[in-house]
């Protein structure tokens, strides 16, 4: 790519901000010289890159840890030298981030393919971490651990060392009015004290310095001078015995230099690929559609050649405030090849111009681009850009010899996959001559076949660009009312200058802006008024699109919002009915049951058992139905005899509830059945096992059948299908413990024939005799399962809730 052209586009600011979000040194470089290219498929797989690493980013926090740089490390491991503790440190660290990374992108090697691909060329740790852990601390000292002979030898730097402080220590306690302070300190990697001057000669000893006033003296004393030649002696073999330990480790990672080199290469790669992802997601920014642009011949019955696909919605400038920043859309219609922009100065023109140019630019080096998903882009050979003040002092440069000087050195470059962009095209010299050289220039772009984008004043383009073929206006609009730009880039309307009505605006004369008028051409006056009504229409057509496009957004979201609730509800009402059908289970195991044991009652009286058969039938019937699949419950009216309720229940009102035998309110309905509060309880019902208060509960066939079943098993005994339910609460408030308990046994026998799931016995609290009988007498009762107390706003200590055996 053109040098000068990425200089004016801003790419370098662009390089800057991404190298914020590499993590070491060796992808900053990589981030430094990243240039777009002119490849269409290595720029779709740099793209296809970072749309991996944002995925992968979104899913997990991943990245290359304490990696450093290790290449001039390994390099000098490779010549015979030898590594410090830190660059060993650094090699460790860097070897067990590349292990990481590497482990991470092979188990997912079917979702991140390209990341994996280039994790497989990160070094093995080849034992040398492990040496290295053997070697040196976290700290970046080398261990006693490291060799047996540096155990030893240290071990005897620190006794020799220990007596050697302790002479000296004798010294400091016999001499201490001769001493400068009490004090061992070195001088030349000798332990000495420090001597004031007046008494030298008093104590033997090697002086080795002295103070800058020289009233202290550093003296070795002359019996501890073996003493210090053993500390030393043993240091300095401590230290070679280091030097080969450290050696040793050196040409172990020299031997793979080659490895760790091409390592650093692929983590720094792989790191620059992240920071792509990291920079896509601070800009908000998505993967753009990139198209080929392969050299095609002119066709002979068309002029031009044919364009490219160039599309960009609510792109935004990178480099400016995402907040503050009016995004553009660059949409035109097909064939395409140039697009001339007006507009007022300071509107946005040139801004205008750098974002196109520099998505493009951002684009082909694989970044991810701040503009809507769906944007499209051609994939150009080359990029040039004229944009700015070209004069030069240095060179007796004009503005207009510097512009020029610029183009003729890029319409030499130029060929149909270029993108050329212009700024002021034509501007610093004569208004005529400088629109005729513009259209000119423009004709010869067109006829190269680039695609070109160009920024003026000059209204004879606005005209050329009117009637030439492949070419279109663009404006960017400026309110009137307030005298500012809106940045709104509208493709297909040239823009005015509302010169005049700025000047209005602004309290010029209106003599003098009549005057003006009379001075333009009629023509253009009327022209400028029709620009004024398309412009108009056009804005009252684009806010009614985006009202519609609201209205839609909003209807998704309702419709959304209203699947989710019938997902809801459809799970609800799976739940209830998988609910009613256990129950129904259950009451027909209930009855099979006490079948089973009137059998075997009038087995043993000798009576007919020809009863019960229709009562056996009854139940194998109700069975199928609950065997059969559930469908939609279709409301039918049955007549007000039926214990159905037959108009919709609303909330609030009183029903009875027949398996229940108890009196509620509804609190809240379903599709199939409904919430009712039953005093402190609250219990969920079929709709057919709810009636209004005062409605029947049973229909005449239902009665006639009843009598039936009574007469059928005779000596009193109730039919099991329409064993009447007792109720859910039994009160036993103010009762004899012994009173109570018979009741409460006469009661859940009564419970569990019914087939009542749990039941709620009132005791009050009191003294507590009451509450322990009963519930000793649950405990040991053959009805039921388990009993608890229940919350304090449902009774408490003076209630016990029991659920019955099945």
């Amino acid at each position: 790519m053109d040098p000068k052209t990425l200089s004016v586009l801003e790419y370098p600011k662009i390089l800057d901000r991404l190298k914020t979000f590499c993590d070491f040194s060796a992808s900053m470089e990589l981030a430094r010289a990243l240039e777009p290219t002119d490849s269409h498929d290595l720029a779709l797989a740099r793209l296809a890159e970072t749309t991996e690493a944002r995925k992968m980013l979104s899913m997990q926090d991943i990245g290359i840890g304490g990696a450093h740089d290790i290449r001039p490390a390994a390099d000098l491991a490779a010549r015979g030298g030898v590594l410090d503790p830190q660059q060993l440190l650094d090699v460790k660290s860097t070897l067990i981030s590349c292990r990481e990374l590497k482990k991470s992108l092979e188990r997912k090697t079917d979702e991140y393919p390209r990341l994996a691909q280039i994790a497989e060329g990160l070094p093995e740790s080849r034992g040398i971490v492990d040496a290295i852990t053997r070697v040196v601390s976290d700290r970046g000292e080398v261990l006693d651990s490291a060799s047996p002979k540096l155990a030893t030898l240290r071990r005897e730097i620190k006794i020799a060392h220990d007596r050697l402080m302790s002479r000296l220590q004798k010294y400091l306690t016999d001499s201490g009015n001769k001493l400068q302070e009490p004090i061992i300190t070195q001088r030349d990697g000798r332990y000495v004290i420090p001597l004031r001057a007046e008494f030298k000669g008093q104590i033997k000893a090697i002086v080795h310095d002295q103070s800058s006033s020289g009233a202290t003296l550093f003296v070795e004393p002359l019996p501890v001078v073996e003493l210090n030649n053993r500390v030393r002696e043993l240091e300095l073999q401590a230290r070679d015995e280091e030097r080969r330990i450290l050696y040793e480790l050196s040409v172990q990672i020299g031997e793979h230099r080659e490895e760790l080199t091409y390592g650093v290469e692929n983590l720094a790669m792989l790191d620059l690929i992240f920071a792509k992802a990291k920079y896509a997601e601070e800009l908000k920014a998505s993967e753009p559609i990139l198209h080929s642009t392969k050299a095609e011949r002119r066709k002979k019955d068309s002029p031009h050649l044919s364009s490219f696909v160039f599309r960009l919605n609510q792109a935004r400038h990178p480099l400016l405030d995402p907040q503050t920043v009016v995004p553009i859309d660059v949409d035109p219609k097909p064939g395409t090849r140039a697009i001339v922009i007006t507009g007022p100065n300071t509107g946005g023109k040139t801004v205008s111009l750098k974002t196109v140019g520099l998505l493009v630019l951002m684009a082909q080096s694989g970044l991810h681009i701040p503009a809507q998903s769906g944007s499209e882009l051609p994939c150009f050979q080359a990029v040039y850009a004229d944009i700015g003040d070209e004069q030069s002092i240095e060179q007796s440069l004009s503005t207009f010899s510097g512009h020029i000087t610029n183009i003729i050195r890029i319409l030499k470059q130029i060929d149909q996959r270029s993108l050329v962009i212009f700024d002021e095209l034509g501007a610093g010299t004569d208004p005529q001559e400088g629109a005729a050289l513009a259209r000119a220039i423009l004709t010869f772009l067109l006829e190269t076949g680039c695609t070109t984008l160009v920024a003026t004043h000059y209204p004879e383009l606005k005209t050329y660009a009117h009637s030439t073929e492949g070419v279109v206006n663009a404006s960017l609009e400026f309110d009137i009312k307030t005298l500012r730009p809106t940045y709104h880039l509208t493709i297909g309307l040239p823009g005015r200058s509302n010169a005049l009505l700025i000047a209005q605006r602004l309290g010029l004369p209106q003599p003098i802006i009549e005057s003006a008028k009379a001075e333009i051409s009629p023509e253009d006056l009327r022209a400028d008024k029709l620009l004024d009504d398309i412009r108009k229409e056009r804005n009252r057509t684009s806010r009614e699109r985006q009202k519609l496009e609201k209205a839609r957004d909003r209807l998704e979201a309702q419709t959304k919002e209203i699947e989710k609730r019938l997902e809801k509800i459809e799970d609800e009402r799976r739940e209830v009915l998988a609910k009613a059908r256990a129950e129904g289970e259950l009451e027909v195991a209930v009855l099979k049951r006490n079948i089973e044991s009137l059998k075997s009652q009038l087995k043993k009286a000798k009576q007919p058992l020809q009863a019960l058969k229709e009562i056996e039938e009854q139940v194998e019937e109700i069975e199928e139905k609950i065997e059969a699949p559930v469908e939609r419950r279709q409301t039918t009216d049955h007549g007000p005899s039926l214990s159905i309720v037959h108009r919709p229940l609303s909330l609030g009102e009183r029903v009875l509830v027949s398996t229940l035998n108890a009196d509620g309110v509804v609190t809240a309905l379903g599709e199939a059945d409904a919430e009712v509060q039953i005093g402190s309880l609250r219990v969920r019902a079929r709709l057919t096992d709810l009636m209004r208060k005062g409605q029947d509960v049973e229909s005449p066939e239902e009665k006639k059948k009843e009598e039936r079943k009574l007469e059928a098993e005779g000596s009193g005994q109730a039919a099991v299908s329409g064993t009447k339910s007792p109720g859910i609460e039994l009160n036993l408030r103010g009762k004899l413990v012994e009173d109570g308990l018979d009741e409460l046994e006469r009661y859940l026998e009564k419970a569990y024939s019914s087939g009542l799931l749990f039941v709620r016995i009132v005791h009050g609290k009191g003294t507590g005799k009451l509450r322990e009988a009963v519930r000793s007498a649950l405990k040991s009762s053959p009805y039921v399962a388990s009993f608890e107390e229940p919350k304090d706003n449902e009774g408490g200590a003076g209630v016990t809730v029991a659920r019955m055996a099945k």
